[in-house]
């Protein structure tokens, strides 16, 4: 079977035609295959969101959607949104609630747990002398030598490579936090798939882009994992609380550089980023607003997981903020921010954009934010009122997102029925393909969304990704048993020293022949202060030792038993089926009916039923090929 995705053709509107018809004379093979496919896709998406530009101008119905409209295709909508799916039982369930109750359910955390969900367990990997974390290396090293420790052990008074085991430890720290925190992503995965409150995990999600921290940089898993619980806990609470404890969390203050925004020399990175990215956008400030709000947080810091103000880091003069004066501190430039009519309509539209549909004009905007500020930031109160409007159930709104990878991974394993994240693929791993891996956002402005989750190579990956699930690789290496970047080189030099060689021999890049280095190299055995390769590679021999392993178990699927189960006949039924379970929006007929075609040439028959003693591996070919339409990436 090919890794290559099952895309069929779709020829019902002009852009697949053109692609269809002139990009294999331009592109044979792949590139022109993974580019018509990318065309069919944009085509897709035009025919769901230009009706919806069309009415942009109007105002949007927030009014209650009438009792009487609520049907199977509206919760459809709803779980699609507002969690992650349901199908099946679970879906008719949904449905059966009147439509208030129904949203509900999603604001109240109302699920049954599909599974257990224990709190996050360490792998104890943190020592107390590895906090506070030296920046880099080079200034681990130097810290050591002026004060003969570092990171909770001293330097060694003799022998060779005095500073040996502070920069294995400083290795070890990085290996093994990064390590951890991926575990933390995997823990996060699985309350989504499993837990009661899909609602509350999503809007962590949302914050978890909105405030983007990226672990390259705080490097502690710790606080990643203390900031997920704070959108978890606070999702969808008032937004002035959140915004003030974000504004206090460690992660945050590593990220934007709190330890260096001192009165004698403030820095701008947090002022700026709160007012740009997380509340009003782009050219509702000056730069004199930037320098002033800097000043307020000057002296915010933390200590360990705490935050803390160090009060003679603080600037307590007066400030002078969006037209306000005052002797003011991070509270209240907070609360001046939030007083500001573009905050309100900043966070209900991206809110909106996020929920509902990318497009939306000022006029709209406008009528979110004023939404959102009658409810006094209430962030649970918001959804709900847009929960059960007309607007949000419109037919141009529904189907026309396209998923997040995230989304997007997380629905396929609802939609098979799983209850647990498979340890085949790696979720991460996967992630990372696919542009969204967990508590590692591109940039602090965090994910771009929408559009820019599909490309050629991406639809590639979104196809493998099903793959690998429906047919989990038997080759597959585990990422946290096995060095990450550069893996070739740790690993080399390990076998070198298995092999007897010295330090120095073990440790020299590949490439670099021998007989070329220095003699002072050569007998570097005898007298350099550390070796930073012997020492990454310590590291991960330290971290893969300490960091408790994922579990690995693939997925233990039977379609078979849900095809027999449902009383399914011929292949067509059973194609309805799977469309039924896993799409909302359908692919067209045509390409349904080839693909019923393809399975009865394989089968040999059109009798599902009395041939189910064979169909495990057509049905998950069959639903390799719909899971890579193009529709499928729609929610």
């Amino acid at each position: 079977m090919s890794r290559t995705g099952a895309f069929m053709a779709r020829d019902n509107s002009p852009i697949p035609l053109v692609a269809e018809r002139l990009l294999p004379k331009l592109l044979p093979g792949t590139a022109g295959r993974l580019l018509r496919q990318a065309a069919r896709v944009a085509a897709l998406l035009l025919s769901l969101i230009v009706p919806g530009i069309s009415l942009a101008a109007a105002p949007l119905d927030l009014s209650p959607l009438p009792a009487s409209e609520w049907s199977r295709a509206h919760a459809q909508h709803l779980a699609s949104r507002a969690g992650f799916g349901l199908s099946g039982e679970a879906l008719d369930r949904l449905a059966a609630l009147p439509m208030s109750a129904a949203v509900d359910h999603f604001l109240q955390g109302g699920f049954e747990p599909l599974a257990p969900q224990p709190a996050f367990e360490h792998s104890g990997v943190f020592e107390p002398g590895l906090d506070p974390f030296p920046p880099s290396r080079p200034a681990t090293t130097d810290l050591a030598e002026r004060q003969g420790h570092a990171l909770g052990i001293r330097v060694r008074p003799g022998g060779n490579r005095p500073l040996q085991p502070i920069v294995n430890q400083f290795f070890y720290w990085l290996r093994a936090s990064r390590l951890e925190t991926d575990r933390v992503a995997w823990w996060w995965a699985n309350r989504m798939l499993g837990g009661g409150d899909p609602l509350r995990e999503k809007m962590a999600l949302f914050w978890h882009g909105h405030f983007a921290n990226n672990e390259d940089k705080v490097r502690d898993y710790r606080k990643m994992l203390q900031q997920l619980q704070l959108f978890q806990r606070a999702a969808l609470g008032g937004f002035r609380d959140l915004l003030i404890q974000v504004s206090k969390d460690p992660a945050m203050l590593v990220f934007l550089d709190a330890a260096v925004n001192t009165k004698e020399s403030p820095n701008e990175n947090f002022a700026r980023e709160i007012m740009e990215l997380f509340t009003m956008g782009v050219g509702h400030y000056s730069e004199k607003d930037v320098q002033e709000a800097a000043r307020a947080f000057t002296g915010w810091n933390f200590k360990g997981l705490a935050f803390e103000v160090v009060r003679r880091d603080h600037d307590a003069g007066v400030k002078t903020f969006l037209g306000r004066q005052g002797n003011f501190d991070g509270d209240q430039i907070i609360d001046i921010i939030l007083a500001q009519p573009q905050t309100a309509e900043f966070i209900a539209g991206k809110l909106y954009r996020y929920f509902v549909n990318d497009e939306l004009d000022g006029e709209g905007q406008a009528q979110l934010g004023r939404a959102l500020k009658e409810r006094d930031f209430d962030i649970g109160a918001f959804l709900g009122l847009v929960f059960r409007s007309r607007e949000f159930y419109r037919a141009q709104n529904r189907g026309s997102h396209i998923k997040s990878p995230v989304e997007m991974m997380i629905s396929t394993y609802r939609h098979l029925g799983l209850s647990r994240v498979p340890g085949v693929p790696d979720i991460v791993q996967v992630g990372e393909a696919l542009g969204q891996r967990l508590m590692h956002p591109p940039t602090v402005a965090g994910w771009s969304q929408g559009r820019s989750w599909i490309t050629p190579s991406l639809l590639f990956e979104r196809s493998n990704f099903v793959l690998d699930v429906l047919f989990p690789d038997i080759g597959f290496i585990p990422p946290d048993r096995y060095p990450g970047y550069p893996s070739d080189e740790i690993v080399q030099v390990q076998n070198r020293l298995r092999q007897g060689q010295s330090i120095s021999a073990a440790t020299q890049p590949t490439g670099v022949d021998r007989q070329t280095m220095s003699a002072s190299n050569l007998q570097a055995d005898r007298d350099e202060a550390f070796n930073t390769r012997l020492g990454s590679m310590r590291g991960w021999q330290m971290a893969i030792e300490r960091v408790r392993p994922v579990d690995r178990s693939p997925a233990r699927l039977d379609l078979t038993g849900l095809v027999v189960r449902a009383g399914v006949r011929n292949a067509r039924e059973l194609v309805d089926l799977f469309v039924d379970r896993f799409f909302v929006v359908r692919p067209d007929d045509a390409t349904l009916q080839g693909l019923a075609q393809a399975l009865i040439a394989e089968l040999g028959t059109d009798d599902i039923r009395a041939n189910s003693s064979f169909l495990e591996e057509p049905l998950r070919k069959l639903l390799h090929q719909l899971l890579s339409q193009p529709e499928y990436q729609l929610g």
